[in-house]
């Protein structure tokens, strides 16, 4: 293995390109960057950088010593924040890198034990290097390897975030079935326990559905077809969507009457978008209290729903953040990283909006504004 600071290795990495460049057939390239050198720079002066950027190299090769095989070349230009490994070696075999998960193994390993050293947010990713497609745009190839990191990390913690909120209606049907196989349940427990079953398969359904949505909105970009639905209707089939999980917590769905009209999207699409937001109340609002969802008919245009609730509501720094696919307000206390994305990327494909503000109940209010048919 070559160490990072060998003789040819240092500016822009062109002997190292060079290398890659008469191989044959795609290799793994590792690619870690340090974006908060420069800013350390700044602010702790160029000595600090410096001190921290040998502190990462040294990192690096102890890292890459322990998961790397003879053969594979290492880099790293100096005063630069980017390191580099390509998997090079002809023979791999036992424990060698060679698969992409085992490429994405030995990165994390790097990675971390970078990160341990410097105390510094760290950036990775990898990508393969093959000699006609890349040759000449080793720059290029280090920004895909970093894209492509970037790509994963989302990717996971969207699934992380989807793999948590499956965990606690699943966790739940299973308790309640397993108790159910017990001969010693009477008769009303035991319908009072499958119907508790079944209302949390109803939200799990919810759960899949939106993940569902979300994928077929993401595959499908343009406007879809003209469609209409009523909303006093879709108000009412929430409300029963949501009713035994306000039992559970105690919570009130209070509705006001609503003048019958047409709005212009999908009846289903309605349900989900008001079933999420109400659902979201219930959930964070205060155990025992209530929810009130009112419509402001506002113009001739579009109409107004808003879902308010008595909890403790959104933080003013949190609520554009509360609608981003995976994320969750600084607090924790509102968003599932599912649902008030849908709700956002629905209404929205329907030509209208959906915001957070203060709720007169004390919490928050989310509004969704929808055009009329």
């Amino acid at each position: 293995m070559h160490a990072p600071d060998a003789p040819g290795l240092l500016p822009r990495l062109t002997a190292f390109e060079a290398r890659l460049g008469v191989l044959r057939g795609p290799r793994p390239v590792l690619v870690v960057r340090l974006p908060e050198l420069e800013r350390v720079a700044w602010r702790r002066g160029l000595r600090a950088a410096r001190a921290l950027e040998r502190k990462a190299t040294a990192a690096f090769s102890t890292a890459v010593s322990r998961v790397l095989r003879t053969g594979d070349l290492v880099a790293h230009d100096g005063g630069s924040d980017v390191f580099v490994a390509a998997l090079l070696a002809p023979t791999r075999d036992g424990g060698a890198v060679a698969a992409p998960v085992d490429v994405r193994t030995a990165l994390a390993r790097i990675a971390a034990a970078m990160e341990s050293a410097t105390r510094l947010d760290v950036h990775a990713g990898w990508t393969t290097y093959e000699r006609d497609a890349d040759a000449g745009a080793f720059e290029a190839l280090i920004e895909r390897a970093l894209a492509r990191g970037a790509q994963e990390r989302e990717r996971y913690a969207f699934f992380s975030s989807v793999g948590h909120e499956l965990r606690t209606p699943l966790a739940s049907i299973r308790g309640y079935l397993e108790t159910l196989l017990d001969d010693g349940v009477d008769a009303r427990t035991r319908e009072r326990f499958v119907r508790i079953a079944y209302n949390e398969s109803l939200r799990l359904s919810r759960l899949v559905d939106g993940m569902f949505e979300i994928s077929l909105l993401d595959l499908h970009a343009t406007f879809p077809a003209p469609a209409c639905a009523s909303l006093p209707d879709a108000l009412s089939a929430a409300r029963d969507a949501c009713a035994a999980a306000a039992a559970a917590r105690g919570v009130g769905i209070e509705m006001e009457d609503v003048t019958p009209l047409q709005v212009a999207i999908d009846g289903d699409r309605l349900t989900l978008v008001l079933v999420n937001l109400i659902d979201n109340a219930v959930k964070h609002g205060r155990s025992g209290g209530a929810v009130f969802v009112s419509a402001d008919l506002g113009d001739e245009r579009f109409v107004r729903v808003h879902v308010d609730d008595d909890g403790p509501g959104v933080m003013a720094s949190d609520r554009e953040r509360v609608f981003v696919l995976g994320e969750r307000g600084a607090s924790g206390s509102h968003g599932n990283g599912i649902g008030l994305a849908l709700v956002r990327l629905l209404a929205e494909r329907a030509g209208g909006r959906v915001e957070s503000d203060d709720s007169p109940l004390g919490g928050a209010r989310f509004t969704v504004l929808l055009p009329r048919a």
